[in-house]
């Protein structure tokens, strides 16, 4: 009955800084901001101290505008709330005749969840606090044990199986009011409503420890390893944290220019964790488990269910082409390109983007005191020229201790038409780990920051411009194998001369970035992509075993030792275990593949539609209307058919990823200048 709460887990001289309050940042000849309580003010500009003494003088309220959740122990209140609406609202779906006031009763009731539990998730990760925290975890524990019980419930499966069986009525209902009463009783099917009431009983109890084995599995695969500081050659102790007589080695340094560092990291922190493991094994065979209670051969078949590649043996047969087809082809030095993408710039680089092509321009709103959990996060209003505030995305894109180092967009509230006819404004939040300014230096980006920018900004704007009736299938609520479609188009944009052109420039001197060293940016991507894509064609097949037959035929680590070799080609590195650090396997359990899938569709978008004029007005408004607007409300392959003027086969996805390797394609552009 209910699913899709939850995350997606990436200027000019004249200047706008973006930086944390009382920190430079931007172009050095801008103008501060100027808050205007009663109006918007321009996006990427600086706060100074006063603006920062405005807002803990102003009206307090809690997290997000949420006035109990000024403390931790409001989240206790919010999910009371929740949950006293939710048993309302049960009973009123159980006593209403078939109609399309059911599925707005049943949408009602995804909202009421929904509003703490995509709070609750982004908290529990994101927050400083650790009783905010923990609060958050608890209220999500709550609330996801209340939607499996619900979606278990015969009553309430029954009031909308009247509805799906009058047909008369259904044939009444516009496309995506029937679409919305198809998913809802699709979370029935797929939960078990067809099982007895023991087996039902079971599949509650399968789902609440499949919650809790990914929340311990997430928590274990952010956790540092340690090693006794002695062991490590004196001259890169300081590249680790160090505390006491061991060193903290908490990622993979990857982009460390020292060979030594880098494989300390790797042969550390990948260094297999028995519990960990145990939590791995025990996820994947409670999701078989329950996929077989509810009738499905795997868990990868039940997850694949309305789905672009609908089964495990379609993204197979995908992820092997793809991989028969491809082969390994200059490297860039990211520092050189850093001074023409200050983050302030990349914001004015976004706003340009989407004004010239959707009619939206971002704008600073000043927060309430309690409003946001960390000074330096940024509130945007999203504005259409015609059709004024569409949301709000709050931005948290600085790094800070116990700060997850990963991009993320979250939803915290789903737009949806309410009862009284107005439209509930979706709330979004973008989480990056990006360097904070000094005062001497403005926040300046790699190009992989800058386009991991833009990438969750893509994100973001599906979830402003997805104008669903309801919110269960509003914005990035839609398969997965979709959602990643608007965000990877984003990368096109973000490594087009024509677009960089528009904002990237020198913090100091206000010089553009040369044409020259964007087609060596690209070049070098060329190579880096075909690497990039083996790989995650590795990670994707991986995750098809892992959520394939039952019991696996060995253990995780040979597994990912012979899938390695087959599919990516590197050797494997004894005494390591990187499954134990592949985080995606809790939020994209049996859909990894959905990356690549996500990106050949954006790829036959970008060089159909916008390789020609990446600001195509006409193209943009058809973008919103073919694929932005629906959400999840209209079928994906159908949104894809609409936008395209064709529906893509195996091929044509493996062929438009293959083309993107082309040494060609990017000098179209390049040379049309």
């Amino acid at each position: 009955m209910l699913a899709g709460c939850g995350r997606v887990a990436r200027s000019a001289a004249s200047g706008l800084r973006w930086g944390p309050p009382g920190r430079a940042g931007g172009c050095s000849s801008s103008a501060p901001w100027r808050w205007v309580s009663t109006s918007w003010s321009p996006v990427g500009a600086a706060f100074n101290a006063q603006q920062q003494h405005r807002r803990e003088l102003g009206k307090k309220t809690g997290l997000f505008g949420v006035p109990e959740l000024s403390c931790p122990e409001g989240f206790q209140e919010a999910q009371e709330r929740s949950l006293q609406e939710t048993e309302r609202l049960v009973q009123k779906a159980c006593t209403t005749p078939p109609g399309k006031e059911i599925v707005m009763i049943f949408d009602q009731l995804s909202d009421a969840l929904c509003r703490v539990a995509d709070l609750a998730d982004f908290v529990k990760i994101a927050h400083p606090d650790f009783a905010f925290r923990e609060a958050a975890e608890e209220a999500c524990r709550s609330i996801g044990t209340m939607v499996e019980k619900l979606n278990t419930d015969v009553d309430l499966c029954q009031s909308l199986r009247k509805l799906l069986a009058d047909k008369g009525v259904m044939e009444s209902l516009d496309p995506e009011t029937r679409r919305v009463a198809e998913l809802f009783m699709f979370d029935f099917e797929i939960s078990g409503i067809h099982l007895d009431e023991e087996k039902r009983r079971r599949a509650v109890n399968l789902n609440v420890k499949i919650l809790d084995l990914c929340n311990e599995f997430l928590i274990g695969s952010h956790l540092p390893n340690k090693v006794d500081k002695h062991i490590l050659p004196e001259h890169i102790r300081h590249h680790f944290a160090v505390e006491g007589n061991y060193a903290q080695i908490s990622g993979l340094n990857a982009d460390s220019p020292d060979d030594l560092v880098r494989e300390v990291a790797y042969k550390v922190f990948l260094y297999p964790n028995a519990q960990q493991l145990h939590c791995l094994e025990e996820l994947l065979t409670s999701r078989n488990l329950l996929a077989q209670l509810v009738g499905y051969d795997t868990f990868a078949h039940r997850a694949l269910q309305g789905t672009m590649a609908k089964t495990p043996e379609k993204v197979m047969q995908f992820l092997e082409k793809l991989s028969d087809k491809l082969f390994s082809r200059y490297n860039i030095e990211p520092s050189l390109y850093c001074p023409f993408f200050s983050l302030g710039a990349c914001m004015e680089g976004l706003n340009i983007l989407f004004n010239k092509l959707l009619g939206i321009s971002l704008y600073a709103e000043q927060t309430e005191k309690g409003e946001v959990w960390c000074e330096d996060v940024r509130k945007l209003a999203v504005v259409h020229e015609q059709e004024g505030l569409l949301g709000y995305i709050y931005c948290d894109f600085f790094q800070r201790p116990d700060k997850p180092y990963q991009d993320c967009h979250f939803t915290i509230r789903g737009g949806r038409l309410k009862e009284n006819g107005e439209y509930q404004l979706p709330v979004v939040v973008l989480m990056l780990s990006l360097p904070h300014s000094t005062s001497s230096l403005p926040t300046l980006l790699t190009p992989g920051m800058m386009e991991n920018l833009f990438h969750e900004m893509g994100h973001a704007m599906h979830s402003m411009l997805g104008r669903t009736r309801y919110q269960h299938v509003t914005g990035t609520r839609c398969s997965t194998d979709f959602a990643e479609v608007p965000s990877i188009l984003m990368e096109y944009f973000a490594n087009d001369y024509r677009v960089v052109n528009q904002f990237a420039r020198h913090y100091k001197t206000g010089q553009p970035l040369p044409k020259h060293m964007v087609s060596r940016l690209c070049e070098s991507k060329k190579v880096c992509a075909a690497a990039d894509m083996q790989l995650q064609i590795f990670y994707a097949v991986l995750d098809q075993i892992y959520h394939g037959k039952h019991p696996l035929e060995k253990s995780t680590t040979e597994i990912l030792k012979e899938t390695q070799e087959k599919f990516y080609g590197l050797p494997y590195v004894p005494n390591t275990a990187w499954q134990l650090r592949f985080n995606h396997l809790v939020g994209y359990g049996a859909k990894y593949y959905s990356y690549l899938m996500s990106r050949a569709v954006a790829s036959m978008v970008w060089k159909q539609c916008f390789v020609q004029d990446p600001f195509d007005r006409a193209m943009g408004e058809r973008y919103r209307r073919e694929m932005l607007a629906h959400g999840g409300g209209k079928e994906p392959m159908l949104m894809v058919q609409g936008m395209l003027q064709k529906r893509p086969s195996v091929e044509d996805f493996v062929d438009a990823l293959v083309s993107d390797l082309d040494q060609d394609f990017e000098t179209f552009f390049m040379d049309s200048e």
